[in-house]
């Protein structure tokens, strides 16, 4: 019994607590019994006496033995304070989990956001409060939300897809039918969906690089592999996607084509029409992300989207997240009636169904006489925005960085030409109070970050613009 195993890794005194513990768990040691007196223990043991009290004195904070005296040491007879080993290491679950792989930069961020320090946050992806539509709604009650609830059926409140169907019809040209358009909590939730339904572990899609989508652990959570089609100021480089296709046996393609995220480029007519046509050709479905399309800054025609080129084989997402504000949690896909069926079965099986609340208050919302001047508004103070970032980035960076020029969304994507910016930059970026987007969360080189200009006032552009500057003149 008393046989220590050969260990380098763990100390002598540890060795003989976990002995005695297997002793116990093996019945060789009963509630009761009394072990051999220390000296005694080390001599059988083949160690010094301290080691074993040590051990001991481990064994009665643990609540194993008990210590008395004239009576030695005996295995705890009571069922009170045993402790039977250690508490669940759950750390040693969650690393491998994706969810908990957070970059080191991305927690330092959160942190700084949580203590709410006076900082010039062009790192988030949300509508600043200050650009939040104040609009009025109607008086209502609880009995008013049963009512309505009344109108949902599986796909989500009718009233509210019927006025999202009608959105689309005026603004893109696009006729679906609100049979064909579930509602989501969010653009996000959809693509969650999308996953569990259409892919398996294992597969790979193809999606921009860079992308945000390169950072969402949806993806990793799954097991779905990324590869990234490279960029220019016309967008996704279609010529470059068949290789990547077949190199990689894509079973998906996932863009953003208008005012992309983070690049802020839109996929020009041309290339919807070759990615189109591509997609067809290897029976690929397309997931068209459009949560910035309504958020353009000039009336000139549209290009046309996907979902209009292809009906049949594009998945169409969009949101009112990024025209209402974050608390408005309201997205939603137009798909097949089939993927639509087996979406909402998944979507009943996770309990992952959407409460009336939300859905009202959208429609309450988009209904307001106000909500087209707001819609207006936003993009004119977005253009604003997006015009000053620009002014200043020319006026001191102009011979050291390039950037494609946005035509709507939220972002601006800027490429240091003159100087490699490191993990470091960014970090002191941060510690004096300026917090951008690196390219390193987005899935590509250090040197780009995003940023965006619709939380910022003309103001704080020139802070940040100056700020950024300092660093890029640092050896």
């Amino acid at each position: 019994m008393w046989q220590l195993p050969k260990s380098k890794t763990k100390p002598i005194y540890q060795e003989i607590v976990n002995l005695i513990l297997s002793e116990i768990e093996k019945g060789n040691l009963s509630p009761g019994d009394r072990l051999p007196a220390e000296r005694r223990l080390a001599e059988l043991l083949k160690v010094n006496r301290s080691t074993v009290v040590h051990a001991l004195d481990e064994l009665v904070a643990m609540g194993m033995v008990i210590r008395k005296r004239g009576s030695g040491t005996i295995i705890n007879d009571g069922k009170w304070g045993i402790y039977m080993g250690g508490p669940t290491n759950w750390r040693s679950y969650l690393s491998g989990s994706p969810f908990e792989k957070e970059d080191s930069y991305v927690t330092l961020v959160r942190e700084k956001l949580v203590k709410q320090e006076e900082v010039i946050n062009a790192y988030s992806g949300e509508l600043p409060l200050s650009l939040v539509p104040d609009l009025d709604l109607p008086m209502t009650s609880w009995n008013d939300f049963l009512i309505q609830d009344r109108q949902q059926d599986s796909l989500g409140y009718i009233p509210l897809r019927q006025r999202i169907c009608q959105q689309l019809a005026e603004e893109h040209h696009l006729i679906i039918s609100s049979d064909e358009l579930l509602l989501t909590s969010g653009a996000q939730q959809a693509l969650f969906l999308l996953i569990q339904v259409l892919l398996q572990s294992g597969d790979a899609i193809a999606i921009e690089m860079p992308s945000t989508f390169y950072s969402l652990s949806i993806f990793q959570a799954a097991g779905v592999r990324l590869y990234g089609v490279p960029m220019d100021k016309e967008g996704l480089r279609v010529d470059l996607l068949e290789e990547v296709i077949l190199k990689h046996k894509i079973k998906m393609i996932v863009v953003n084509p208008n005012f992309q995220n983070p690049t802020g480029t839109t996929l020009s007519e041309k290339r919807r029409r070759q990615l189109v046509v591509l997609a067809r050709r290897y029976q690929l479905p397309i997931v068209e992300d459009d949560v910035f399309g309504e958020l353009y800054f000039s009336e000139d025609k549209q290009v046309p989207l996907l979902k209009e080129l292809d009906p049949d084989n594009v998945i169409y997402i969009g949101s009112l997240s990024k025209i209402l504000g974050s608390t408005t949690k309201i997205g939603w896909l137009s798909a097949p009636k089939k993927v639509l069926e087996n979406i909402v079965t998944v979507r009943q099986e996770l309990d992952l169904s959407l409460s009336i609340f939300p859905q009202v208050l959208a429609s309450y919302a988009i209904d307001n006489p106000d909500y087209s001047n707001h819609l207006t508004e936003l993009r004119k103070t977005l253009k604003k925005r997006c015009e000053a970032l620009m002014f200043y980035i020319d006026q001191e960076l102009k011979d050291s960085v390039s950037y494609y020029t946005p035509s709507g969304g939220y972002y601006l994507w800027l490429t240091c030409q003159t100087k490699p910016l490191t993990r470091r930059d960014f970090l002191l970026l941060l510690e004096q109070d300026v917090i951008v987007t690196p390219g390193f969360i987005l899935g590509t080189e250090g040197t780009s970050m995003r940023i965006n200009f619709a939380r910022l006032t003309p103001q704080e552009s020139e802070k940040l613009v100056a700020k950024l500057k300092g660093i890029m003149l640092l050896n």
